[in-house]
C-alpha cells in the first residue's frame, strides 16, 4: 500500500538554481562592484563543482586572476557567499522563486488522499523552510512528517543516506513509498534506498541519465498546461494522485 511521498527540493518542487541562487550570486556580484555575471548557460556548467564558494573560487581562477590573487581572496569569498545567501532568502521572502506547475495541487491532492509527505534534499534547512513559508504559507513545514535536510547524514546525494534517514523517521519501508527527483544524482540516491522514482527534469538536468526511474516527466503539468511523458507512460496528460497509485499499483 503507497504511504508517502518524498520530494527533493531543488530542481524538483522549484527551479531553484536558475531562477533563485544564480540570480542571488549575480546580486552579490554586483553589491561587490565586481564584473561577474553568471548566465544561465554558464551557471549550467559551474554546478558541476559543488558548494557555493567552491564555484565562485573555480570561476575566479578560471576568469579573473586578480581577483584570486588577493591575499585576503578567502575572506572575500567568504563574504561574497554570506552577501548571496542574504540576497537568496530575500528574493524567496518577495515571491520571486514559485514551485513548478503542479506542485501546489499534487502536494494537496496527497494531503487530501491522506498520504504522507517528506522532503530529502541536500539543501540546508533554512532553505527549505524559507522556500516552503513564501510558496505554501507559514505553517507548511507542519504538512511534512520528515525534512531530511543539510548535513544531517554524512554522504550527500548520490549516496543515499538522505533518503535512508527519512525512511526510518517516517518508520516505513522503501516498499511503500514513491520519491520525486530533478536529477541524475538526486535518482541515483532514491534507487539507492530502493525507492520507485518518478522525475521531473529541467533545463539543467535534461540530459542526464534517469535509468532505472518509473517515470520521467519535462514536469508535474497541469489539465491546461499538459506535461511531457520522456520516459514510461501515464493515462492523463498531468501527474495526479490517480496517475501516481496507478504507477504504484503496477510495480
Amino acid at each position: 500500500m503507497l504511504k508517502a511521498l518524498i520530494f527533493d527540493v531543488d530542481g524538483t518542487l522549484a527551479d531553484t538554481e536558475r531562477d533563485g541562487h544564480r540570480v542571488a550570486f549575480n546580486l552579490a556580484f554586483q553589491e561587490a562592484d565586481l564584473n561577474w555575471d553568471w548566465n544561465p548557460e554558464l551557471y549550467g556548467e559551474l554546478l558541476t563543482v559543488t558548494g557555493g564558494k567552491e564555484r565562485m573560487r573555480f570561476y575566479a581562477e578560471q576568469y579573473d586572476q586578480a581577483f584570486i590573487s588577493q591575499a585576503d581572496v578567502d575572506e572575500l569569498i567568504t563574504n561574497l557567499h554570506a552577501s548571496k545567501t542574504r540576497h537568496y532568502v530575500n528574493l524567496l521572502s518577495e515571491g520571486r522563486i514559485p514551485l513548478r506547475p503542479g506542485v501546489k495541487r499534487l502536494l494537496k491532492e496527497a494531503v487530501d488522499a491522506g498520504l504522507t509527505l517528506a522532503i530529502a534534499t541536500t539543501t540546508t534547512p533554512q532553505n527549505v523552510s524559507a522556500l516552503l513559508e513564501s510558496t505554501l504559507g507559514k505553517d507548511s513545514k507542519n504538512c511534512f512528517a520528515s525534512i531530511g535536510a543539510g548535513d544531517i547524514v554524512p554522504a550527500k546525494k548520490p549516496a543515499a543516506d538522505i533518503y535512508l534517514h527519512v525512511l526510518k523517521e517516517l518508520e516505513l519501508q522503501a516498499s511503500e513509498c514513491l520519491a520525486f527527483e530533478d536529477s541524475e544524482n538526486g535518482v541515483r540516491a532514491s534507487l539507492g534506498a530502493q525507492l520507485a522514482t518518478i522525475v521531473t527534469i529541467n533545463s539543467y538536468t535534461e540530459n542526464h541519465d534517469f535509468e532505472g526511474a518509473e517515470l520521467v516527466l519535462n514536469q508535474f503539468g497541469e489539465a491546461d498546461l499538459p506535461a511531457k511523458v520522456l520516459a514510461g507512460t501515464m493515462q492523463k496528460n498531468y501527474l495526479d494522485i490517480d496517475g501516481i497509485q496507478t504507477l504504484y499499483n503496477e510495480l
